[in-house]
């Protein structure tokens, strides 16, 4: 399959977004705020849900991306510690709240484990894009009720 590229512009282009990154996994170290820039940039490795069709399917792909936010006015961030990089985070979700009138509002990147970043926003402007191979990988992430 051809690398994933994707640009989220409003809450329903978020949410599809937020399917492709279910499960993704990345280290502390690998998230980038820069404030002056107005950009969080998350560099992972996604579980390729388009992929991973069939009951019967063994064998399922990661792949490395990277999920970018820009005109982000503020982050809060919950329950991560900063001070260990090499603690490997799971993304569960992308949620966005709108903040009253206009384009404005929070978007919210939720962890396993109740980890969470909330991106005070101008407007929803995300960017997803695989930047590397595929590799095989033998397990599916599961979400038990």
């Amino acid at each position: 399959m051809d690398a994933l590229k994707l640009v989220a512009l409003d809450e329903d282009d978020l949410k599809i977004v937020s399917a492709h990154v279910q499960d993704a996994v990345l280290k502390v170290g690998e998230l980038a705020y820069a404030p002056k820039a107005r950009r969080l940039v998350l560099t992972m490795n996604r579980f390729a849900w388009e992929e991973s069709g069939g009951f019967f399917r063994k064998r399922h792909q990661r792949r490395k991306a990277v999920l970018s936010f820009d005109r982000v006015l503020s982050a809060k961030i919950s329950g991560i510690r900063r001070d260990r990089p090499d603690e490997v985070l799971s993304l569960l979700a992308l949620r966005f709240v709108q903040g009253g009138e206009g384009p404005a509002g929070l978007v919210e990147l939720v962890f396993s484990g109740g980890g969470a970043i909330r991106l005070a926003v101008e407007c929803i402007e995300a960017r997803l894009a695989d930047t590397g191979g595929a590799w095989e990988t033998p397990s599916k992430p599961v979400h038990r009720p």
